[in-house]
C-alpha cells in the first residue's frame, strides 16, 4: 500500500533552524499559516473557532527514527517512539494545537508555533473542547518539572 499527500498551504513562524520545545504560546514573532489559493474557501467560518488542529509535514527530520528514544522533556529517559512527540518518525507527520487569533483572505493568524517557517501544511481540523478535552489526560512518564538535560541537543529525537 501506498500513501500519497499533498500539502494544502504553508505554516510560517520566526523559526528557521530549531523550533522550542517548550514555552512557544507566548514566542514573539509572526506565526501564521498560508492556504493554497484554491483551498481558501474551505476557511469559512474557521474564525469563528478558539483553537484548531495543525497537521504538517516534518519535511527537514533527517534522523533515522528510532523505536526508543531520549525526549528533550524525559530528563534523561529513556521511552518508546510513540510514546513521544518526536520529529523523527517512519511517517513524518506532525500535530500541534493552535489558538486563531484571525483569518483573513487566505491567511490564518495563530498563537506561537512549534514548527520550523516554511513547513508544508497537510490539513487544518478543528479542536473541538466537547470531543476534544479528556479531562482524565495524565502525562505518563513526563515529569512537569523535567528540564532537559544539558545535552539535549545530542540526544534530542
Amino acid at each position: 500500500m501506498s500513501v500519497t499527500l499533498h500539502p494544502i498551504g504553508v505554516i510560517h513562524t520566526p523559526y528557521h533552524d530549531l523550533a522550542p520545545y517548550v514555552n512557544y504560546n507566548n514566542a514573539g514573532g509572526d506565526f501564521y499559516i498560508s492556504i493554497n489559493k484554491e483551498f481558501s474557501d474551505g476557511l469559512y467560518r474557521l474564525s469563528e473557532l478558539n483553537y484548531i488542529y495543525i497537521l504538517f509535514h516534518f519535511d527537514r527530520s533527517r534522523k533515522k527514527p528510532h523505536l526508543r528514544v531520549f525526549p528533550p522533556r524525559g530528563g534523561g529517559k529513556e521511552v518508546g517512539l510513540f510514546a513521544t512527540r518526536s520529529p523523527n518518525r517512519f511517517n513524518p507527520i506532525g500535530l500541534t494545537v493552535a489558538r486563531i487569533k484571525k483569518v483573513t483572505g487566505n491567511l490564518i493568524y495563530t498563537s506561537g508555533l512549534d514548527i520550523l517557517d516554511g513547513t508544508p501544511l497537510l490539513d487544518i481540523k478543528p479542536y473541538v473542547r466537547d470531543f476534544d478535552m479528556k479531562p482524565d489526560a495524565n502525562l505518563g512518564w513526563i515529569d512537569e518539572d523535567a528540564k532537559p538535560p544539558e545535552n539535549w541537543q545530542e540526544l534530542k529525537t
